[in-house]
């Protein structure tokens, strides 16, 4: 009878504890971050185009490509595709985005695709993808906008995000939203 009370006690305290003070702390704590614990929108002319951390799809040939989702970036279903690299199906996979990308970017070899640019992040919904990934493409959106390749080059640059800890990475809706307002 003893441990049946303790148990029950214990379950009472970590039910209050993990399901009403740690949720309603961290409620008021994300009240206190950027975007107010809605996430960090991109608005354009007062109107919200999407959000930093969340990856979007871009394949239009005048915009930056987005890295490839598993999901078909559907954040209620975040996941990566679990193929393993020896899945004739991911091989497949991996096959057409590289010959998509050598056919919308000529001028590029094989070898200067990065990986980011053909297989999918573990979440599927990756905002960011390598300043390799950008730069490949910089030729093909400075012919089809008709903008001087050092101008689409230099904004690749202006938004290449260097964090203290981790690789280089570009966010590619903060990079297309600043492509469509050059001029």
């Amino acid at each position: 009878m003893k441990t049946l009370v303790q148990s029950i006690r214990l379950t009472l305290v970590l039910t209050a504890l993990l399901c009403v003070i740690y949720p309603v702390f961290i409620s008021f704590a994300s009240k206190m971050a950027k975007g107010k614990g809605n996430g960090e929108t991109i608005t354009v002319n007062g109107k919200v185009v999407g959000y930093a951390l969340l990856g979007q799809k871009f394949d239009k040939p005048q915009y930056f490509w987005s890295r490839p989702s598993a999901v078909g970036y559907n954040a209620a279903g975040s996941a990566g595709s679990n193929k393993g690299p020896s899945n004739p199906d991911y091989l497949k996979e991996v096959s057409n985005r590289i010959d998509t990308l050598l056919k919308y970017n000529p001028g590029i070899k094989r070898s200067d695709i990065p990986a980011d640019m053909v297989t999918a992040s573990g979440s599927g919904l990756d905002p960011d993808i390598s300043p390799a990934g950008a730069i490949i493409q910089i030729n093909r959106i400075a012919a089809v906008r008709k903008l001087d390749e050092q101008k689409v080059a230099a904004l690749v640059k202006e938004h290449t995000e260097k964090p203290m800890f981790g690789p280089a990475k570009v966010n590619v809706l903060k990079l297309n939203v600043a492509l469509d307002e050059l001029k």
